[in-house]
């Protein structure tokens, strides 16, 4: 008997132990999935589409609940510049609250073997006002009212601009066709040929397109002092106001300068830098001047962006 009972007690220390590694086991990553242009709400005009992606980093099969209505599955966490967060959209609240039937698929996925899905931020968090936020997932194995063995994700950061319309200093469209501009997953050099074109045609929203803004104005030291110690709406319009400067040509006159023509000499990068080298013609009334741009970009969520640049003259012709 009481050989019988060490071994019940050994096999439930065992899967006690197996449940705790398997629960340890999952890791959950988030990325933008067709990323654009944010504004405030219009969760289906304007959606936040996120694909959360669900691993198996153990050695054992992982197994776990997931419901036709993602609602009951998993939760985003948005927080603002003051890291508070942002309040859930009050559809989900209700959903959540209502006696319901809750549909879900039992799920196994093996050591090193992923799962993945795609969701709509604005699904779960209501967003008002245009600002730099983070935001994370957290995935429920077994659901959400029993949110056992929960997972939290990494931390995405969303530059949410201010809407259309409503005071904004630009608008992120095409200005031939009216629609939101999309970023697509370019080379650098093809990021920066698409910039240089931009500007050639006064295409302001596709020449800051894949620009990392924010980077570029903390670039110049007073600004990046002035940027840290401000706050979130400050910021904001600290933002506005560089791009405002840009497009009239009030301050780094190099990045806005219009070439006549140009020539990417050189690119080089790896899996998260890369630089891109241009030589640009500028004509003026009498001579043409030449200038050698070496642009600098950083891969952020897939996309490539440039944030710094430096340019060398090399005399006229």
């Amino acid at each position: 008997m009481k050989k019988l009972l060490c071994c019940i007690l050994g096999l439930l220390v065992v899967t006690a132990a197996v449940s705790a590694q398997s629960a340890e086991s999952i890791d959950v990553s988030i990325r933008f999935y067709d990323k654009t242009v944010y504004y405030p709400d219009s969760a289906s005009e304007n959606p936040i589409m996120v694909k959360v992606s669900i691993t198996n980093t153990g050695s054992v099969p992982y197994h776990f609940k997931l419901s036709d209505d993602r609602n009951f599955s998993m939760d985003f966490t948005v927080f603002n510049m003051k890291n508070q967060p942002l309040p859930q959209r009050a559809s989900l609240v209700e959903k959540r609250t209502t006696s319901r039937t809750v549909y879900f698929r039992e799920i196994t996925i093996d050591p090193g073997e992923e799962y993945s899905f795609v969701e709509n931020l604005k699904d779960y968090v209501q967003i008002t006002d245009p600002s730099i936020y983070f935001f994370t997932v957290t995935f429920y194995p077994q659901l959400y009212k029993s949110k056992q063995s929960a997972v939290i994700s990494n931390r995405l950061s969303l530059d949410i601009r201010p809407a259309p319309g409503i005071g904004a200093a630009f608008v992120a469209v095409a200005e031939e066709t009216n629609q939101i501009l999309k970023v697509e997953a370019l080379s650098p050099d093809k990021v920066i040929e698409q910039t240089i074109i931009a500007r050639q045609k006064g295409l302001w929203e596709q020449f800051f397109l894949y620009m990392d803004i924010e980077q570029m104005l903390m670039n110049d030291d007073v600004r990046n002092r002035k940027y840290r110690s401000a706050s979130a709406e400050d910021r904001i319009r600290m933002i506005t106001a560089y791009k405002s400067d840009l497009m009239s040509d009030r301050i780094d006159s190099d990045i806005v300068a219009l070439p006549s023509r140009f020539r990417i000499e050189r690119t080089e990068y790896n899996q998260t830098e890369g630089t891109v080298t241009v030589t640009e013609w500028f004509d003026e009334e009498t001579f043409t001047r030449l200038k050698q741009y070496v642009y600098y970009l950083r891969q952020k969520d897939g996309i490539w962006q440039m944030y710094r640049y430096e340019v060398i003259n090399l005399g006229t012709e």
